[in-house]
């Protein structure tokens, strides 16, 4: 863009000047011209004076220019030159301005007693001429400059325009790339401002809703994995074993729907934040505790007392100790023994979930995989959620029996911590 506006400038201009110089640099020739022939024509009249005087070649003498007088008897005085037709013409009384070699000749007719007589005085063409060359030199010059200083003026007045668009792609693109901090800083004209202020406070209803989006994600999450625990265990607990497994089939087929969405949800609302690991955690095992003491379990706990900011969402982090205490509930008796332990490491933090259930596989880490049928999304959840801050997990069983579950967690960037979440 700056470039076509660069050349639409220069064609413009060059036109413009063009217009202008072409009239100017004849309008100095024929200014020129017509100097030279005045001081010739004045030169002719003051030797014309001192015809038929004895005054004659001393005024001719006087005069710094070749002049001639064709005196009535055939004679001259001065540079000598031949008769032509406009002398002859002039000779009838007519004063008379003529092409030669060389130049122009003025004619001019004085009466003297003895008949006309004809004053000639050459113009040479570099009289003719004279500064009209450095006129026109100097308006080239003047006209390249003219057209430099057009282009530069074009070229910084783009730039004001060109420089904000870009700004405006720029920022479109990271928005499109998933980066809602972005925005855009209006500037340039004010069709440009509109539109930068426009794609800002479009960014933030974007923000807005998705923040909304994440909000309803969790608290679905919250909602409805509790109650589908406590249906799950009532299922267990039917005495019929073929109503138990209808019933329990069923408990597994909404779970997988629930978790499906609750997974898809976060998938697509996922964003950049980053909270405090330890608050998050403490409140979901305090949420799950009440259940814990249902069942009479013993619960462990083992938190830092000062924040532990991880590049984990808070609603994300929570639905990941969601899942896997719900895990616990789900797939281990009554009764048994569980510990939740945070602790921080050289790079962000370590999540252990361990229990004294019967254990499982590592290879029960795979989507979908799980033992008693159940869905196998919670340690993927929790997988998810290490990894989209650059972490890990880990399943492996604890020497004294059960499983234990560590979800590795990244710290947030320094221009990126925010421990409230």
């Amino acid at each position: 863009m700056r470039r076509w506006l660069a050349l639409l400038v220069a064609a413009t201009t060059s036109l413009v000047l063009i217009a202008l110089l072409v009239p100017m640099a004849l309008l100095i020739r024929a200014v020129a011209e017509n100097g030279a022939m005045s001081r010739a024509t004045a030169a002719a009249e003051s030797v014309a004076v001192a015809v038929g005087t004895p005054d004659l070649e001393l005024a001719v003498e006087q005069v710094a220019r070749p002049v001639t007088v064709f005196l009535p008897g055939g004679g001259t005085v001065g540079v000598p030159a031949g008769r032509s037709d406009a002398v002859r013409l002039a000779a009838t009384g007519r004063s008379v301005t003529a092409e030669t070699d060389g130049g122009r000749e003025v004619l001019v007719s004085a009466q003297s007693p003895d008949g006309t007589a004809v004053i000639r005085v050459l113009v040479p063409d570099a009289e003719l001429m004279r500064g009209v060359h450095a006129a026109w030199l100097a308006l080239l010059l003047l006209g390249l400059a003219l057209v430099v200083l057009g282009i530069v003026l074009a070229d910084r007045l783009a730039l004001a325009v060109t420089r904000p668009v870009d700004g405006l792609a720029r920022v479109s693109h990271r928005l499109a790339g998933g980066d809602l901090s972005a925005r855009a800083e209006p500037g340039g004209p004010p069709e440009v401002r509109s539109v930068a202020l426009a794609l800002n406070q479009l960014a933030g209803r974007i923000d807005e809703l998705l923040v909304a989006e994440r909000e309803s994600v969790a608290d679905l999450s919250h909602r409805l994995r509790t109650p589908l625990t406590g249906l799950r265990l009532d299922a267990e607990s039917l005495r019929d074993p073929e109503e138990a497994a209808r019933l329990q089939a069923r408990v597994d087929a909404l779970e997988r729907a629930v978790s499906a969405v609750i997974t898809e949800a976060r998938r697509r609302s996922a964003g950049r934040d980053s909270c405090d690991a330890a608050a998050v955690v403490r409140e979901r095992v305090r949420f799950w505790s009440v259940l814990a003491e249902d069942q009479g379990r013993e619960v462990a706990i083992s938190l830092p007392a000062a924040p532990l900011p991880v590049a984990v969402g808070a609603q994300e982090l929570a639905a990941c100790v969601d899942a896997l205490l719900g895990n616990v509930f789900a797939h281990t008796p009554e009764g048994a023994a569980m510990s939740v332990r945070l602790a921080p490491r050289p790079e962000g933090a370590l999540l252990a979930v361990e229990d004294s259930g019967p254990g499982f596989e590592p290879a029960l880490l795979e989507r979908g995989n799980s033992a008693g049928g159940s869905t196998g999304l919670g340690l993927d959840i929790a997988r998810r959620t290490a990894e989209s801050c650059g972490g890990h997990l880990a399943v492996s069983r604890p020497p004294g029996g059960g499983a234990r579950v560590e979800v590795a967690l990244t710290a947030p960037a320094a221009d990126d911590r925010d421990p409230a979440g």
